[in-house]
């Protein structure tokens, strides 16, 4: 790069200052014989001095800064990419995530080939922090995340659950980006054009209380500030404080195409979401009626099912007297029905009293009238089998306006509604000298009255379940309320028809069947909300028009038109020429003051962000290449209330199903399976658990041994686990790059992974490369089907295991035996695989822990940019070599060696020490054990000068038995057996002791244990449970002391 081009970087940089850009820690990690052949003087305008003269160079430790007051220069020698952006004095806001988005323009880099130091200084630890954010922040401005690719190959899109604008990460966040993140980095490797499409909600209710909060503490309110002005703070609000949720997803590593990402009150989504009420207006799907809905006193709002928690409290059942309206005595038994409640206001509000029509009790009484009390209004004794005769007194009061179920019997019944509720939860005009008062100071005074009245029976303490807001915790009330609804029953049988037709599945299959209850048994969608944050109701009213005064002829251009009120329209131009054809020109028009239900605008996600309703060709080509998505993951506590609905958006709207899979993942809980919360004090906070152990640590604890739709317990010490096994992977690493620091840069060259390593290559090798490679290979054909199956936990655990338990505990251990063995072409042949075998399980391993794995992967020999774009080990049809003799010979190696292992630390045979072994084997595996005695002797301590491998049945196989004498026999396997002379090796009388006293203390509780169990009624009376324990602790006692006296019986 010429000092013209660097100049041009910078002014273009310079160019770009706008806004507050945060500052990250950039790097300027050039190599240095670069500056110091070009001789290179880096000079700023603004005050930047001469860093690097002539013959100097940066130091390379780590990421450097080169920081001009308005410009900041990043290069990666080992990506040969540099970028620059603007720097802005003045710290960032402190409710900034560290991960902002930069502002970046990229340049080639000057470096000709990576710049690697030699391995040996590596770090003996992983440090996370030293490489996350410098790694992130490459591959985004990389564009690795844009959707790229084989255009002949199907998109895999998959949109993330969009946070709320006002969140902050908790685990569940962190669970859904794993999951995703896996997702697309899998088919982003596998060739696909891969779109994950990031994006927040403006979540209405949560966003507006927390603007309201804030205004109360200046001492004012909403409606005093008005509406517009309101808004204009909620917006200011949002810019200042709405990027901190996805800051922290970028901490953990998701790769998400954030060019695309989304809000949904963007302007475009503004339009999608009009768009949408309008059609299904058109549909005859949406109307203005009343129903019941759960209404927030403290919010002034309805709010969805989900923003209902209902909370088991002890409250009191009031019981009461419904006196009979011709009861001839009015103090008698038979004048009045018995009837209890646990909400005596609403007594107001009573239309009936319900019996069940089989009740003897009460069965005479149909029919007849009863007085609501201090009312002296009369009302109809009805009969309805909802009514539950033992509970209470199996009379039940019906107040229709104020009970789901009581609104129900009353819409059977043909009762009026009564409502008794003001907004506010205030007493309003219908229920008479009780106006006014709070709901419960309502309740204490009519109770009082009624008593006075001699109408009070009993109370009695009741444990029941009340709903509470989610947002503001207060008593949710029912009330029947004006609102826009959608009609749900034909939309939600083609979102049934679609599931069981297979268009979409959902995983794990058994939330089908919750799915189906759900669609089965749907209500009209109440989507109307009263607030002003949101998706304003695209429904204009005609001002100043009276309903009396739209009679034909009028004055209305159209009488059979004249008697429409409102307009449903895409915006106000469309409304008023709506309007103007029926009305004339002049008219006035009023928007609806509420929004939309947060969950119908997130409801449109999967296509209204991807170009619908697709108006133009761009944004037609845009929906055709990116809808349906493939797959919608998300926890199944929202399958209905948001999932459902998508699915019935879609299809109506779109004529396809959103997604072909659903996948659904468990709540996060503690390591005891408790739900976090901050009251338990048993909240594990990601962004702290990502500075202490790191991102990768992290991911994999949260996706490892999960099972689709089953909550996940996590703990500190798991993640610690995961965090021990990242270190395990780096030195394993740092092994092999050691190894490979002295070779030519040729000979290093070569070892990069291009290809698979065919069967003639793997023929020509020997046992344990042969072994390491094929079971590798099964590995890959293993994971690649898991992950294309979805089922994330075993092929995580399956890479782990395989890299902790074959290749570093089996493989690494044999290979320094090889490269330090004088063998030119072992020693090179065992890096091969080293570097094979590595190379393959990073890449497998990459979608799980990104970060660690890309930067070993950028210090191995490798061909290509980077590991997130590089090829998966297993291309689509591909049938990787295999040996299974090979792997079957060395698994008896291994079985071998653990028994040596096991056998030494039974004799208690010191460290130093090395053991005697003859090994007797049929001729394959003789043969096997021979070519590699010199791994197995080093692996199970075995002398080399002493160990001998005989095949079995042979001549030479009884005299070497014979030779052996009294020695420790091992059998290792069917056709395997080893002996192990041990006596040199063990204090035969010390030995003798120790199994002497441990058979006494073995013998003793045994005893103890049968005792217990044959004692008269322990069986009968202890618990299952108990009774098995023991059963098994006398199981393993026996067991133990067969073995003792075995080896009693084998000492010399």
């Amino acid at each position: 790069m010429s000092l013209r081009t660097l100049s041009l970087l910078v002014s273009t940089a310079r160019a770009a200052l706008v806004g507050n850009a945060v500052p990250f820690r950039a790097a300027l990690h050039v190599q240095t014989a670069f500056l110091r052949t070009r001789a290179v003087s880096l000079q700023y305008s603004h005050g930047f001095a001469d860093r690097h003269a002539a013959g100097s160079a940066p130091n390379l430790d780590g990421m450097n800064q080169m920081r001009a007051d308005s410009l900041l220069v990043s290069c990666d020698a080992t990506t040969r990419r540099c970028s620059a952006r603007p720097h802005v004095r003045g710290m960032a806001s402190k409710t900034r995530a560290r991960f902002s988005k930069p502002t970046m323009q990229q340049v080639e880099c000057p470096s000709e080939e990576a710049a690697t130091g030699s391995a040996a200084d590596m770090p003996t630890q992983y440090s996370p922090s030293s490489v996350e954010q410098r790694l992130y922040q490459w591959w985004e401005s990389s564009g690795y995340f844009k959707p790229a690719g084989d255009e002949s190959k199907q998109c895999f899109v998959i949109s993330m659950p969009p946070p709320n604008v006002t969140g902050k990460l908790h685990m569940g966040h962190a669970m859904f980006v794993a999951l995703e993140d896996i997702m697309a980095r899998f088919h982003r490797m596998r060739g696909h054009p891969t779109l994950w499409l990031p994006g927040t909600d403006h979540a209405g209710i949560a966003t507006q209380m927390l603007v309201e909060r804030a205004l109360k503490a200046e001492g004012q309110s909403r409606v005093e500030l008005g509406r517009d002005a309101f808004l204009k703070r909620v917006w200011e609000w949002k810019e200042e404080y709405g990027g901190a949720i996805t800051g922290q997803i970028r901490r953990l590593g998701a790769s998400c195409d954030w060019s695309r990402e989304k809000f949904t009150l963007q302007p475009e989504l503004v339009t999608a979401v009009n768009e949408a009420f309008v059609r299904l207006h058109e549909k005859g799907l949406v109307y203005r009626g009343e129903y019941m809905v759960n209404w927030s006193p403290a919010l002034g709002t309805a709010v969805s099912d989900l923003e209902v928690n209902y909370v088991e409290e002890e409250g009191t059942l009031y019981y009461f007297k419904y006196m009979l309206a011709d009861a001839d005595d009015a103090s008698g038994e038979g004048a009045y029905i018995p009837v209890a409640t646990t909400r005596p206001e609403t007594i107001l509000g009573d239309t009936a009293v319900c019996v069940h029509p089989e009740d003897e009790r009460f069965k005479h009484l149909v029919g007849k009238e009863v007085v609501v009390p201090m009312t002296g209004r009369k009302v109809r004794v009805i009969a309805d089998d909802y009514v539950q005769m033992d509970f209470g007194t199996g009379a039940l009061k019906i107040t229709p306006a104020h009970d789901i179920n009581d609104y129900a019997i009353g819409k059977r019944h043909d009762l009026p509604l009564i409502n008794i509720l003001n907004k506010d939860a205030t007493i309003n005009a219908n229920g008479g000298k009780y106006a006014d008062l709070d709901r419960y100071d309502a309740r204490a005074q009519l109770w009082s009255d009624m008593d006075a009245a001699g109408l009070v029976l009993k109370t009695e303490k009741h444990t029941q379940r009340v709903p509470r807001s989610d947002r503001s915790g207060e008593v949710i009330e029912p009330l029947i309320s004006t609102q826009w609804f959608i009609k749900m029953d034909g939309m939600a049988q083609k979102g049934l028809d679609a599931v069981r037709t297979g268009q979409t599945k959902i995983l794990p299959e058994r939330f089908e069947k919750v799915y189906f209850n759900w669609l089965e048994n749907i209500q009209d969608w109440c989507v109307s909300r009263q607030l002003w944050w949101g998706h304003r109701i695209p429904v204009w009213y005609v001002e100043g028009v009276d309903a009396a005064d739209l009679a034909p002829g009028k004055g209305a251009k159209d009488g059979a038109k004249a008697r429409q009120t409102f307009f449903v329209a895409r915006n106000e131009a469309e409304a008023r020429e709506k309007a103007e054809a029926v009305y004339g020109e002049g008219v006035q028009l009023r928007q609806d003051e509420d929004v939309l239900d947060t969950w119908f605008s997130s409801g449109l996600w999967p296509f209204a962000t991807v170009g619908w309703p697709a108006d133009n060709e761009e944004a037609k080509a845009e929906l055709n290449k990116f809808y349906p998505s493939a797959v919608m993951e998300t926890g199944y506590d929202i399958l209905f209330f948001w999932v459902a609905r998508m699915m019935m958006l879609g299809l109506e709207l779109t004529g396809e199903a959103p997604f072909h899979t659903i996948y659904l993942h468990g709540l996060v809980r503690d390591a005891q399976g408790q739900k976090m919360s901050k009251t338990k004090g048993n909240v594990v906070d990601p962004i702290e658990t990502i500075e202490a152990m790191g991102t990768d640590a992290l991911r994999l604890s949260l996706v490892t041994g999960v099972t689709p739709g089953q909550d996940v317990p996590l703990s500190l010490e798991k993640v610690q686990a995961n965090r021990n096994f990242a270190n395990k992977l780096w030195n394993t690493a740092r092994f092999i790059l050691i190894g490979l620091d002295d070779m030519p840069a040729d000979a290093k060259k070569a070892l990069a992974v291009t290809s698979a390593i065919d069967k003639d290559e793997l023929s020509t090798m020997p046992l344990p490369e042969r072994w390491v490679v094929s079971r590798c290979h099964a590995l890959v054909d293993e994971v690649t089907s898991q992950l294309k199956s979805y089922d994330f936990g075993p092929a995580g655990q399956a890479i782990y295991a395989f890299l902790w338990d074959e290749y570093a505990d089996w493989y690494i251990e044999i290979s320094k035996r090889r490269i330090a063995s004088g063998d030119v072409e072992a020693a090179q042949r065992s890096r091969r695989v080293l570097v094979y075998v590595l190379d393959t399980c990073l890449r497998l391993l990459h979608p799980y822990m990104p970060y660690i794995t890309e930067e070993l992967w950028q210090k191995l020999p490798h061909e290509g940019e980077a590991l997130m774009i590089s090829n998966w080990p297993q291309a689509e049809g591909d049938v990787l070599a295999s040996d299974s003799q090979a792997e079957k010979q060395f698994e008896s190696i291994q079985a071998l060696v653990r028994s040596v292992r096991n056998a030494r630390a039974e004799y208690r045979v010191e460290g130093f020490k090395k053991v005697a072994a003859t090994v007797f084997a049929d001729a394959a595996l003789a043969d096997a054990i021979s070519a590699e005695a010199d791994a197995v002797s080093t692996l199970g301590r075995i002398d080399p000068a002493e160990f001998k491998v005989v095949e079995a049945g042979q001549e030479a196989s009884e005299t070497a038995k014979a030779e052996a004498g009294n020695a420790v026999r091992l059998v290792v396997e069917d056709g395997l057996e080893a002996l192990l002379p041990m006596a040199a090796l063990v204090d035969a009388e010390k030995e003798r002791a120790r199994l002497t006293k441990q058979e006494k203390t073995l013998v003793a509780a045994i005893e103890k244990l049968e005792t217990r169990l044959n004692s008269p009624g322990f069986a009968d009376k202890a618990p299952a449970a108990v009774v098995a324990k023991a059963e098994g602790e006398l199981r393993e006692q026996q067991e133990q002391l067969l073995a003792v006296r075995d080896s009693l019986k084998a000492l010399p």
